[in-house]
């Protein structure tokens, strides 16, 4: 059975690469931060709402590995499914796929963890995991 994923496609420009013509190792931090909130956008919204309120959520851990080198123009497939859930913690897996032009290659493997936090005026508080983003994820599980 194949696992459900959130996906976020994105061409390649030269702006992620580096002086070796290269995808640049940061440029897949970046494209997890951009599938994590067009997730947010397309399905919490009232989160993303909040993050304007009360709610933080603080990434404390993002890691990849690489698998397969990428280049200007090539198209990525970034497939985020839910990895763990424990107390105010969520733990994202992401697959990177080449695509077009043949059958899809894993070309990065990687995992970001996020903290639901809630300021306060004593600074950032632990909070819950808000209960919209808890049934935004199930699927993804």
């Amino acid at each position: 059975m194949t696992r459900r994923f959130y996906e976020y496609s994105h061409r390649v420009t030269f702006s992620d690469t580096n002086v070796v013509g290269n995808v640049y190792f940061a440029s897949y931090l970046a494209w997890q931060g951009a599938c994590r909130e067009l997730f947010l956008a397309d399905h919490a919204p009232g989160v993303v709402k909040r993050l304007d309120d009360d709610l933080a959520l603080v990434t404390v851990s993002c890691a990849c590995d690489y698998l397969a080198e990428l280049s200007a123009f090539d198209r990525v497939s970034v497939r985020m499914t839910l990895s763990a859930l424990e107390d105010n913690r969520v733990t994202m897996g992401f697959d990177y796929y080449r695509t077009g032009g043949g059958p899809a290659l894993l070309a990065a493997r990687g995992t970001q963890t996020i903290a639901c936090m809630t300021r306060t005026p004593s600074g950032l508080t632990p909070a819950a995991i808000p209960d919209d983003l808890l049934l935004a994820l199930r699927p993804y599980a």
